[in-house]
């Protein structure tokens, strides 16, 4: 019998073997070709993080040049085309290459089976292989930037993007492809959970971070194929002229709404819930606390996957949908607020009277509840029908949006990447500069996207080019916070990089955490445990407990 380290604990009990899944073989090939859950993790974090830098790129673009009226970028006049294109990458690479792929790829694809106890996950050659069609995915996209210019914006509305001449064939062709490596991974982790839970560990001893991703995963495989079929119908309609969404040819533009929107908003929780998964780990870790109410955040988290299938309307108010439709999308958005809050509420309970500890992963967990606060608020501003009107397709909008998808799933992302990075590397990262780059973070964001929460209420439409002057001053705002957000992400990448030049110095368990990821040392071994691991405990209540070997 093995004992659990207590909460707080610092120092690891057993000693570091001498081979972990890093260095027990070694060379490219050796990468190229794993099974390794963990290496593929540590192979899609790279890739993620170099989409979410070029994404980053066309963001500070599109702020610079909105900079002021001028639209000057380092002394030359930006076109509106060329603008047009700038936000259209931005936007499809984040979406697309990032925040969708970026935490279910990198950190649940290490972690998931840590926790379950797991030596891999169920399919491991599928897993390796939806990285490569990520690949494949990301390359076509890389490619229809080069080749040509894709200017409709990330949503592909019609019937713009059916007779504009950029390469949107091509974008929509790497949309679909990396949507199939979506569903693989989303069909691997529900086998992993169903299938290889360590023996006594039942549905309510997994942690939480397996619900919300086991969440995600369902909404990965039920959702994905519709948005593949419609952009099929897209390029179908490029290629063929055959009338499906383009109104002179007896097509239906707001069909595309429907069919898109469908998806996307179930996508919009495949985005926010690994970030919330994310969440109930560090509160409870860092509150040195059990976590209040398990089984609601469990419940809650399948709920949000469930609601996310029926409320795509509410993105449709001005699209000319029925009086009916519109208040039935409006209510509906109004209940998915109940799973949100019921999380939040739990969370902020948890830290209640915890002895809580301000390090950087904490940090960020706390940032994520004040964004996502203002997010989900924002939002039930926009279900709201006569505010809607008045706030559709404006920069409030944009605000609520980044809220949500970069103020939260981002910062609990970097939350979980430093929460882990002792696990994934063997080294701790610096605090000092985990904690400044935190605190920019922080402001940089408020810095950047409330002043286009006012921007939008007073009447600045979104994704245009040209503006008021009136608006300047808070443009301008916004974009001295994008440079802030920039300095606290190569900030971020500057330090964790450094803590990879020392000698590994992370023990087996730096927060004192109590899944079982922290069981194992710090680089696991290539197959995560010595012997099965065997849960003998009450149901899984982030106490410290006792694991069989």
């Amino acid at each position: 019998m093995e004992p659990v380290l207590t909460s707080g604990a610092r120092i690891g009990d057993r000693p570091r073997p001498r081979k972990n899944y890093l260095n027990e073989t070694k060379g490219i090939w050796s990468w190229m070709t794993t099974v390794d859950h963990k290496r593929i993790g540590i192979m899609y974090l790279v890739a993620t993080l170099t989409a979410f830098l070029l994404g980053g790129i066309f963001a500070l673009l599109v702020r610079l040049t909105l900079l002021t009226p001028q639209h000057k970028l380092f002394g030359l006049q930006v076109t509106a085309e060329t603008y047009n294109r700038f936000f259209t990458l931005h936007g499809a690479i984040m979406v697309f290459l990032f925040i969708i792929p970026s935490i279910p790829g990198s950190l649940t694809n290490f972690v998931l089976p840590l926790m379950l106890g797991a030596k891999d996950v169920a399919f491991p050659r599928l897993n390796l292989a939806s990285f490569y069609l990520w690949i494949v995915g990301a390359v076509m996209a890389v490619a229809s930037m080069i080749i040509g210019a894709v200017d409709t914006g990330w949503t592909f509305y019609t019937p713009y993007s059916t007779t504009t001449s950029g390469t949107v064939t091509l974008m929509t062709a790497a949309v679909f492809v990396l949507g199939f490596s979506s569903i693989f991974t989303g069909l691997n982790f529900i086998a992993t959970v169903h299938k290889l839970r360590a023996p006594g560990m039942g549905w309510f001893d997994m942690p939480l971070f397996v619900w919300g991703m086991y969440s995600t995963a369902v909404i990965q495989v039920l959702a994905t194929p519709v948005l593949g079929i419609t952009l099929v119908l897209l390029m179908l309609e490029r290629v063929f002229q055959i009338g499906i969404f383009d109104s002179r040819i007896g097509g239906d533009p707001v069909l595309f709404q429907h069919f898109f929107w469908f998806y996307s908003h179930p996508a919009v929780y495949i985005m926010i819930l690994p970030g919330m998964a994310i969440i109930s780990e560090l509160i409870p870790t860092f509150s040195r606390k059990t976590i209040f109410g398990y089984r609601a955040i469990a419940y809650s988290s399948v709920s949000l996957a469930l609601l996310s299938f029926i409320v795509w309307g509410h993105h449709m108010f001005v699209a000319g949908q029925s009086q009916l439709a519109t208040v039935v999308f409006s209510a509906l958005t109004f209940l998915v607020a109940i799973p949100s809050g019921v999380k939040v509420f739990n969370w902020l309970t948890t830290m209640y009277k915890g002895n809580i500890s301000l390090e950087t992963p904490m940090l960020y967990a706390i940032s994520f509840l004040m964004l996502f606060a203002i997010g989900g608020l924002t939002g039930i501003f926009l279900g709201t029908l006569s505010t809607d009107i008045h706030l559709t397709d404006t920069y409030f909008v944009v605000a609520h949006f980044h809220y949500v998808m970069m103020g939260s799933t981002v910062t609990a992302f970097i939350g979980g990447l430093h929460y882990w990075w002792p696990k994934m590397t063997g080294r701790m990262p610096s605090e000092k500069w985990g904690r400044v780059a935190a605190v920019l973070w922080f402001i940089g964001f408020n810095a950047t996207f409330l002043p286009q929460f006012i921007l939008g209420s007073r009447g600045m439409p979104r994704r245009y080019y040209n503006y008021l002057d009136q608006f300047q001053p808070l443009h301008a705002f916004s974009t001295v916070g994008s440079w802030i957000i920039g300095l606290s992400l190569f900030t971020t990448a500057a330090y964790l990089l450094a803590s990879l030049r020392k000698p590994a110095d992370a023990p087996d368990n730096p927060w004192g955490g109590t899944t079982m990821e922290w069981q194992t040392s710090s680089p696991p071994i290539t197959h995560n445990f010595e012997d099965t691991p065997v849960l003998e405990h009450e149901p899984y209540d982030y106490r410290p407990r006792t694991v069989a070997h």
